[in-house]
């Protein structure tokens, strides 16, 4: 485990230093994600013909907060529009279309019981962070680290949210953690895990039902 998160590492530093100077030969609809310092961060993404792009990333918090679920869809390489939700007690919605020469054609933003504009600054910040996931994406799925999730079933195996039945490589303090949480919890756990060449990387323990939450191809 120690290995991959090594090779995550050296995958965001070798993009932020040298950039993405091509794009990665990746499947059609894919699954992938990292640790960020405040909490998970799992994307989904479908390329169409190499024409449409469109990535959905849920953030959750470290905190116990509410996902953070954001769609960015790009249109030959040009970013068209950004949508982000979180739910709960304080809900937060914002949706920014833009043309293919990157000009603002509709923003909103949607609070608890109000809309509100989006600062010019905002949407700046807004473009910024979809040209990073889609980089964060193409290193990700160019080191061949792919997102697996399902229920734990005890003895290093799990149900994939695909219904096959699977045996994670998992190391003995991984599986001993597991073990003790699942003793603990009122209701079967969600395990979401990274696989790469290097290993595997556990990434989330929920009782939520995060296969419910999971993207299909046909939805995006």
């Amino acid at each position: 485990m120690t290995t991959l998160s090594q090779r995550l590492s050296a995958l965001f530093l070798s993009l932020f230093v040298v950039g993405c100077s091509s794009t990665p030969d990746i499947p059609p609809f894919s699954a992938s994600g990292y640790l960020a310092d405040r909490g998970v961060v799992r994307i989904w993404r479908k390329n169409s013909d190499h024409q449409s792009v469109h990535i959905r990333t849920f953030y959750t918090p470290f905190s116990g907060g509410e996902d953070e679920v954001t769609d960015y869809v790009w249109l030959e390489e040009a970013l068209i529009s950004v949508q982000r939700q979180v739910k709960g007690d304080q809900p937060d919605d914002v949706t920014l279309r833009f043309d293919q020469e990157g000009g603002l054609n509709f923003m909103q933003r949607q609070l608890a019981g109000r809309r509100e504009a989006v600062s010019p600054d905002a949407v700046e910040l807004y473009k910024f962070d979809a040209r990073r996931m889609r980089q964060l994406s193409d290193a990700l799925l160019s080191g061949r680290v792919f997102l697996r999730q399902g229920r734990w079933q005890g003895y290093n195996r799990l149900e994939s949210c695909e219904g096959q039945q699977v045996k994670t490589a998992f190391d003995a303090d991984t599986l001993q953690m597991l073990a003790q949480q699942q003793r603990e919890a009122s209701a079967p756990l969600m395990v979401s895990w990274l696989e790469a060449p290097e290993g595997v990387q556990l990434l989330r323990i929920s009782q939520r039902d995060t296969c419910a939450q999971q993207p299909k191809e046909e939805e995006m």
